[in-house]
């Protein structure tokens, strides 16, 4: 079957004269030109209160060394007659910085996380899967030929992971088989995290998990706490039906849990269940699930103890999260239901990328003014002012995102919601590398897929002291939310890292 075209970025080593049109130098050089110009402004705004403030210095040091012994015991003198003044200034001073040291918000630290990798016996390759929906015997042929279609074009490779449930002829999509599932990447993930960062389960304070389809009884949280035996005082939170993006807002959760509880671990756990949520019907808007979800999960160890900053691998600085249910059609636009013949699935609709993009206008409205550099803020206001006020017919002007972050986490919910992230955002093919490499290689692990992409980065040895990564993901509802981290050491992979015997062979280059 034809398939689409997957080859490392590897130079040959063949010479091959190709004859190309002459670049145009001066619109290359223009470019370049600009880009230095930008970057000298982005300097300048960025220490300009620095720059100001250096004459001032220099004026004051040079004063300084003027002043006499007579001058000296002046000073001295009129600090004696205002005793009273300056020992009420200095006690303000003192309370006002140890209430402030009291009530400032307590940093968040993420000490380390694991993303499950699957077994490989649990691979899918195109051909398997398109053998397996023909024997499943539920598919006509227009159904058939639309997820080969989807697979075509998706962006996944063929090293993806389906559920045994699913493996299996007949399929065995039941209670039994999703638990099944939901043990196998939740106790993985989790039990490789516990190996690296040596933490004692009982020591754990906080536990949130976040699954949207698969809601037993007794819940997630509760089959990790009777797995490892976690502590009778814990904090649990089960979330659920809160799409692609509630790795974001489980994080944002424990956060605000460590603001409460002091000195203690939160765990979150990050998945999605497949097994009893596989579309058996011919709705092509259902069956495109079918064509992108794989098996994945994650697990986030997160501490509020000042001691954990040394061995941590980012501290968070932001979450923004942005709910846009009180639209109709944002509402629907991801949407569980059953069809005609009363099989159940998630629908995705035909406006999903506009609402993608209206989603994510508003989360950075938000989150802009809070990790911008004060030059872009300016440029964004100036070009306000110009066209709400001036009434000037120029374009709005985007903020360069890529002044304020290192590294981008675009959620991988598929090819079309990485481009339009590209397109908006004016962003390379090396921010969305790890995004596009994360769906070829695991497909689309809803809520942990921003864990693998980070890990990615880890993989290929980019991530530095002191780089910012934005997590952003997508979710139904519909929601689009965003994490900041920060590192604070340069980090190496871990042990457990899921890509670190074949991050090699990666990027990737897809021709579709």
């Amino acid at each position: 079957m034809a398939t689409a075209s997957h080859r490392p970025l590897a130079t040959s080593t063949a010479t091959i004269e190709i004859q190309q049109p002459p670049r145009k130098l001066p619109d290359f050089h223009a470019n370049v030109k600009l880009k230095y110009v930008k970057l000298g402004y982005h300097y300048l705004i960025t220490h300009l209160l620095t720059l100001c403030l250096l004459p001032l210095i220099a004026v004051t040091a040079v004063h300084a060394t003027q002043l006499n012994h007579h001058d000296v015991i002046n000073l001295y003198n009129h600090l004696q007659y205002h005793l009273i003044l300056v020992t009420t200034i200095t006690f303000i001073t003192i309370i006002g910085f140890t209430t402030y040291r009291m009530t400032r918000p307590r940093p968040v630290y993420l000490v380390d996380y694991s993303c499950y990798r699957p077994p490989a016996h649990l691979k899918v390759p195109y051909q398997v899967f398109m053998e397996h929906s023909k024997i499943h015997g539920a598919f006509n042929e227009s159904s058939l030929e639309f997820q080969r279609k989807i697979l075509e074009r998706s962006g996944l490779g063929e090293e993806t992971y389906l559920p045994a449930a699913l493996h299996a002829i007949p399929a065995e999509p039941s209670m039994v088989t999703a638990r099944e599932e939901a043990e196998l990447v939740m106790f993985g993930a989790i039990d490789d995290l516990l190996k690296s960062t040596k933490v004692n389960p009982k020591d754990i304070g906080i536990l949130v998990v976040n699954c949207s389809l698969f809601n037993p009884t007794p819940s997630l949280s509760s089959m990790i706490v009777n797995k490892y035996k976690l502590r009778g005082n814990i904090k649990t939170f089960n979330l659920s039906g809160m799409g692609c993006s509630a790795g974001v807002i489980a994080v944002d959760l424990a956060k605000d849990m460590l603001q409460v509880h002091r000195n203690t671990y939160a765990l979150v756990v990050s998945t999605e269940n497949i097994t009893q949520n596989w579309y058996f019907g011919n709705k092509k808007s259902m069956l495109i699930p079918n064509c992108l979800f794989r098996v994945g999960c994650a697990a986030v160890l997160l501490s509020n103890n000042s001691s954990d900053k040394n061995r941590s691998k980012y501290k968070l600085l932001h979450v923004v999260r942005t709910h846009y249910g009180f639209d109709n059609t944002a509402y629907r636009c991801v949407y569980q239901e059953q069809d005609p013949d009363g099989n159940t699935g998630v629908s995705l609709s035909k406006d999903l990328m506009s609402v993608v993009a209206g989603a994510l206008k508003t989360n950075i409205t938000t989150l802009g003014p809070l990790v911008l550099p004060i030059s872009e803020q300016l440029l964004f206001f100036v070009n306000l002012v110009a066209r709400k006020i001036i009434n000037w017919k120029i374009k709005p002007y985007l903020p360069d995102f890529k002044m304020a972050f290192d590294h981008f986490c675009i959620h991988a919910g598929g090819r079309a919601v990485i481009d339009e992230m590209e397109k908006n955002l004016q962003l390379t093919q090396e921010h969305v590398e790890p995004s596009r490499m994360t769906l070829h290689r695991f497909g689309n692990t809803s809520s942990s897929s921003i864990w693998y992409e980070l890990a990615y980065t880890e993989a290929k040895g980019r991530m530095k002291k002191g780089n910012r990564v934005w997590q952003i993901a997508f979710g139904s509802g519909f929601k689009c939310n965003s994490a900041v981290w920060e590192a604070v050491r340069s980090v190496k992979p871990s042990v457990h890292n899921p890509w670190n015997d074949c991050v090699d062979n990666y990027p990737i280059e897809m021709v579709f």
